[in-house]
């Protein structure tokens, strides 16, 4: 029963999952895209192992709020999604400055540039995540 967050880019999808609770996000990979098929594939896997009921997808907009060429292609891959898992919600979620925001975040981790170019994408999932699932309402626990 988690959310899982999607940073859709032409040669990797960052892939990020929520924990049980739906309070934290974690990293979960980097996926490097060779076909829609392959792609689909492992996003079915991770569904089936994350029990995955709401997907999140990063909507690249332009500065001044506009769906821009890139956000028309997320729609559509979004659009497909919806149709490969009929039973799961797709939501989307303003990613404007998320890659920035990671990017800096590693920086921050004294993280070396070649390998944060290997993991930027999931990175910027996991903002993409925390930002929705801060959005949430809570539950009291009491």
């Amino acid at each position: 029963m988690r959310i899982l967050a999607l940073d859709v880019g032409d040669k990797t999808i960052g892939v990020a999952a929520s924990d049980l609770l739906r309070c934290t996000a974690q990293g979960v990979e980097v996926i490097r895209r060779t076909s829609i098929v392959r792609d689909f594939e492992r996003l079915e896997q991770l569904v089936e192992q994350y029990e995955v009921t709401t997907i999140v997808v990063g909507l690249p907009k332009n500065m001044n709020g506009t769906i821009g060429p890139r956000g028309e292609i997320t729609q559509q891959f979004a659009n497909d999604l919806a149709t490969r898992f009929p039973g799961v919600e797709i939501k989307f979620w303003d990613e404007r400055l998320s890659t920035v925001a990671a990017e800096k975040a590693l920086i921050a981790a004294d993280v070396r540039r070649d390998k944060r170019k290997q993991v930027i994408d999931k990175m910027a999932a996991v903002f993409i995540l925390q930002g929705y699932l801060d959005s949430l309402p809570r539950q009291s626990l009491s």
